[in-house]
């Protein structure tokens, strides 16, 4: 039986992740919970799978929490920095499954390492911000980092059985997010609603308004490059509306090799979590014959301008991936309470990119200041 702390357990993620677990009592059991705000959701959750320890954002959460626990199950309740971070490394897990949201998870994920956890990793951000640094602490430690995007665990499964040195192409799909075919002079009339309204994923809204700007995929990139050991000229995006191909590697022979699914993200959590056994999730296989087609296009760049932001902190390195995703961070929370257009988003990450004067080889408090830095840009910009 597997283990398990789940950092971000409210989220989409998180709560994919429990309907696992509760399909699966046999095979995992859950030690550690963390969430930020959603007290309610949490409190049903511990009272259902008894963790033993428990962390909120902060002391109110806290004691918000402990009144809002109804079961026979009284975990430890932290709160804070200190509190994931302690849930990361609980004694009592085997894994860690990180689906925080944000820069949030950077130093859980380094805690887990240095527990020498197993490490389920849905926190992008991590490596984006870090990657230099949390790839090397898991090589010291011994650790695996598991990946639970979809589209990395498909370039995950596409690797296993060959070489690395056989890998010549590794092909990112991304479904366009809603605005795929709306003329960038209709851009500045796009709501939050409209931008909320994904075509295919059911997400989180910060990761559903990092699909509609293609920052997603952006971030996938740097991902893809720490997790990988590539070169972002290895990987080329391909935009797939249908998101049937969760991503594809190329081999110097020739060959193509595509892992493939129904859009949910269950499949890759599953996997991440069970790998390298395949569990039953009761899910439907793609109708080929209603698709009729699978279709690739070229993303565009112009209309969407986040994957070249992405591909320039890739290739500078130091602190400017951090400084990218922070201002991205806060560019997408300002939309989210309506207080930028979709176009601002743009907007504040390239100034703010611009600004940045780029440490090299940045140590994690280097990372961290210019995490802050761009923050505290990004808000003085708005």
């Amino acid at each position: 039986m597997k283990r398990l702390s789940i950092l971000g357990s409210t989220g989409s993620i998180g709560t994919s992740a429990l309907d696992i677990v509760r399909m699966h009592p046999d095979r995992f059991r859950v030690k550690a919970l963390t969430a930020a705000n959603n007290i309610d959701c949490f409190a049903k959750q511990i009272d259902e799978f008894e963790p033993e320890l428990v962390s909120v954002f902060d002391e109110a959460k806290a004691l918000e929490l402990s009144r809002a626990l109804t079961g026979k199950c009284r975990p430890e309740i932290l709160f804070g920095e200190a509190g994931y971070s302690e849930a990361a490394s609980y004694h009592g897990s085997d894994m860690v499954l990180l689906a925080m949201v944000g820069a949030a998870g950077l130093k859980p994920a380094l805690c887990a390492i240095e527990a020498k956890k197993q490490i389920a990793l849905a926190n992008k951000e991590t490596l984006v911000m870090a990657g230099e640094i949390v790839m090397a602490k898991a090589m010291e430690n011994g650790v695996s980092i598991l990946p639970v995007d979809s589209e990395h665990s498909a370039i995950y499964q596409c690797l296993k059985g060959n070489q690395k040195k056989d890998l010549k192409t590794i092909f990112l799909t991304a479904s366009g997010g809603p605005f795929r075919e709306k003329p960038f002079q209709a851009f500045k009339e796009i709501t939050l609603k409209d931008a909320l309204n994904h075509p295919t994923w059911n997400m989180g809204h910060k990761i559903t308004i990092d699909s509609a700007t293609l920052m997603n995929k952006g971030l996938e990139i740097i991902e893809a490059v720490h997790l990988f050991d590539v070169t972002p000229d290895q990987i080329q995006v391909l935009v797939h509306p249908q998101s049937i191909i969760h991503s594809m590697v190329g081999y110097k022979d020739g060959s193509i090799l595509a892992q493939m699914g129904c859009p949910d993200m269950k499949g890759a959590i599953a996997y991440a979590l069970s790998e390298p056994d395949r569990i039953e999730l009761q899910m439907d296989f793609p109708d080929f014959t209603a698709l009729h087609c699978l279709a690739f296009e070229k993303p565009d760049t112009q209309r969407f301008p986040s994957l070249l932001f992405a591909i320039e902190a890739c290739r500078q390195k130091g602190t400017l991936p951090a400084v990218m995703n922070a201002a991205n961070e806060v560019a997408v929370n300002a939309f989210l309470q309506k207080r930028i257009g979709f176009l601002d988003i743009f907007k504040l990450i390239s100034k703010t990119m611009e600004l940045h004067t780029r440490i090299d080889n940045p140590d994690l408090s280097g990372i961290i200041e210019a995490d802050g830095w761009a923050r505290d840009k990004v808000q003085s910009l708005i």
